[in-house]
């Protein structure tokens, strides 16, 4: 990267860092069950709540005790299910009409990060109806809350629970809408470990991987604060400990909730220290070619940590020692090394492919460019790239290339 670019780049990301202790970040108020939603609609006043949630999830009978729910407490439940894996403007569309046509109060996403990512961002076009998704895409577009919004989570991995954007493709561009604001923030975060027991297990893998990665870019990042670092070693230790359990067993009900927990704690410390260049090349591939972005993530995580050199070593042996995979003696590099390894070596017990097919090298310029804009000037990531510099990482996350 030229120096006046990088220049420019860290002094955006300075100005952010030194703005953290006075923006209005806030957690979520956090449930246990679903059944207490019910109950804090009636005590809002609330007769009619939009349900967001696609039809897999749907049709496996998940979202069967809160409609019940609903339905015994005499409210009005109007369930879209037809949000994609990256949902699109379409959806927010849809599910928008369904809202309107129902006179709802609230919204209530219920999925994976998808189906969360699809409420905010109904709940977006009903504070703005006279505005696009499009128009409401970047940084700090949306400065009110029209209702509540509940996330629960089928997965452990988005952390979109806890977080301040949402991501919507764009079906004209292929390209991925980043929505980041503080009201897209859920009210409210449902950790009802019942809601992922039947998550298969290629999907309780990557899911989980992202969370591992969202923790970690977090940590070493150069936007952290005590609490965000405290958040990323809590979230990096369950993983380490429950993933290949939930993964092997999806009923371990202990694993399940613990990886809703680390999946939470990754989700609020990236909102706050933001993720890096993984995330930046995953959503350009997600966009492009509708490649699942935790299996993105999973592949991207170990070729960029290792790209990042000495820059990682000090808060990687961190989150080695933490992990159980080094000793506070281990020298830096090394421990580096070891936790990087350990990364590989779970996506290798749960059957993640070290490459990802279908990349095409006609598309390598264009989604390096993609990934540059997305990721600079906002991320304040260990070592800066520029598009030229990222286009080596799709090559070697490429299967082969077509």
């Amino acid at each position: 990267m030229n120096p006046l670019k990088a220049a420019w780049c860290r002094a955006y990301q300075l100005g952010f860092r030194a703005a953290l202790p006075v923006l209005p970040y806030r957690e979520p108020e956090v449930l246990d069950s679903v059944k207490r939603i019910p109950v804090i609609l009636k005590n809002k006043g609330i007769h009619a709540a939009l349900l967001v949630t696609d039809h897999g999830v749907r049709s496996m009978g998940i979202t069967g005790p809160l409609e019940t729910a609903m339905h015994e407490a005499g409210l009005d439940c109007r369930v879209y299910d037809r949000t994609a894996a990256n949902p699109t403007v379409t959806d927010v569309e849809e599910a928008l009409k369904l809202y309107r046509e129902g006179n709802c109060g609230a919204i209530i996403g219920f999925g994976g990060g998808s189906a969360m990512d699809c409420a905010k961002a109904v709940e977006t076009r009903v504070a703005f109806p006279e505005r696009s998704i499009r128009d409401m895409a970047g940084k700090l577009k949306i400065w009110k809350k029209a209702v509540p919004v509940f996330a629960v989570p089928t997965t452990a991995g988005t952390g979109s629970e806890a977080t301040l954007a949402a991501l919507i493709l764009d079906e004209k561009s292929r390209k991925k809408l980043v929505i980041y604001d503080f009201s897209l923030i859920p009210e409210y975060a449902v950790l009802d470990p019942d809601n992922t027991l039947d998550l298969p297990p290629f999907f309780t893998a990557t899911t989980g991987m992202d969370a591992m990665t969202h923790a970690v870019e977090a940590f070493i990042g150069r936007s952290t604060t005590a609490e965000t670092r405290a958040w990323s070693l809590e979230a990096a230790q369950l993983i380490t400990q429950n993933l290949e359990r939930a993964f092997r067993d999806g009923r371990d009900i202990e694993a399940r909730r613990n990886m809703l927990r680390a999946s939470y704690l990754a989700g609020l410390s990236f909102t706050r220290s933001y993720v890096g260049y993984v995330h930046a090349v995953a959503h350009s591939l997600g966009g492009w070619y509708n490649m699942p972005h935790g299996l993105c993530n999973s592949v991207l995580l170990p070729y960029f940590l290792r790209a990042y050199g000495k820059s990682v070593y000090a808060p990687l042996k961190e989150l080695a020692v933490a992990c159980g995979v080094a000793r506070p003696a281990t020298a830096p590099s090394v421990a580096a090394e070891l936790f990087i390894r350990k990364i590989e070596a779970m996506n290798a017990a749960m059957d993640i492919p070290g490459k990802l097919s279908g990349i095409r090298a006609e598309d390598i310029e264009m989604l390096a460019k993609r990934a540059d804009r997305e990721g600079n000037p906002l991320y304040p990531v260990p070592r800066l790239m520029d598009a030229r510099e990222l286009e080596r990482f799709y090559t070697l996350a490429a299967e082969h290339l077509d």
